[in-house]
């Protein structure tokens, strides 16, 4: 099965607007069409820019950090469906760790979320992922799919089929420590192997499964060339654009 192979870059709240315009700028011109697909998950403020400087590269897609699951009202400070969809926004991460541990997200808020961001015509990349306590207790397989269950596993086979994964390991992200290969491989099994459970093999085959934790040019590769990682979901390194590109280039 050849899924989409994808670098997901989350600037998170960095960047001031030149800074962002200098960065996607050096992607543009420093990156090639090869098949694969880079995201780029930027801050509110740089969504519409963004957009029209990648209009023209077919491998660079813009995504959006967060959105919330009511479709318009009193909700000062967020963001809705529609007015991503109006500045040209593809995909919209969701259930990121730093959401879910500062912003209380938990997994029926995400189904919700889910369903918004379908209904509006956009493509979650849904993150999953444990803290270093579950991992040590050794139950950090059951626990990630008690996320996947309870946030998407209502969904059909058809609205599950546009559904990009991101295993998060949380005790790896921005602490220079990376799950191995090894590890990363066995949970994005253990990830393929409920999907095709619930929807079977043909979706489970085809669903890209990304690995988020300090990813960086000197793993990349070893990390993509696992079967079942199919690129990551990079944070600090999603800032310096000859990083990024070198991450890009790894598959």
């Amino acid at each position: 099965m050849n899924r989409l192979k994808i670098a997901a870059g989350n600037w998170k709240m960095n960047k001031n607007f030149g800074e962002g315009l200098a960065l996607t700028q050096a992607l543009v011109a420093g990156s090639e069409d090869t098949g694969n697909l880079m995201i780029l998950g930027t801050p509110y403020i740089h969504l519409q820019t963004v957009g029209g400087l990648i209009s023209n590269s077919n491998h660079i897609k813009l995504a959006a950090q967060n959105c919330h699951q009511n479709l318009k009202g009193a909700y000062t400070g967020e963001i809705s469906i529609s007015m991503l969809q109006s500045v040209g926004v593809e995909y919209v991460i969701l259930g990121h760790s730093e959401r879910r541990q500062y912003f209380d997200e938990g997994n029926a808020l995400l189904a919700e979320k889910v369903n918004t961001v379908l209904e509006g015509g956009l493509l979650p990349i849904f993150c999953c992922g444990e803290a270093l306590p579950i991992r040590e207790a050794g139950t950090h397989v059951e626990f990630v799919a008690k996320q996947l269950k309870e946030s998407l596993f209502h969904l059909s086979a058809e609205d599950f089929s546009k559904i990009v994964i991101a295993y998060e390991p949380i005790w790896a992200i921005g602490t220079g420590v990376t799950a191995s290969p090894a590890q990363a491989q066995e949970m994005h099994q253990a990830i393929r192997a409920l999907l095709a459970e619930k929807y079977g093999n043909e979706i489970a085959d085809a669903t890209s499964i990304l690995y988020g934790g300090s990813v960086k040019p000197a793993n990349a590769k070893d990390l993509f060339s696992q079967p079942d990682v199919d690129g990551g979901l990079v944070g600090g390194a999603s800032l310096k654009p000859d990083d990024f590109i070198a991450i890009y280039n790894s598959f």
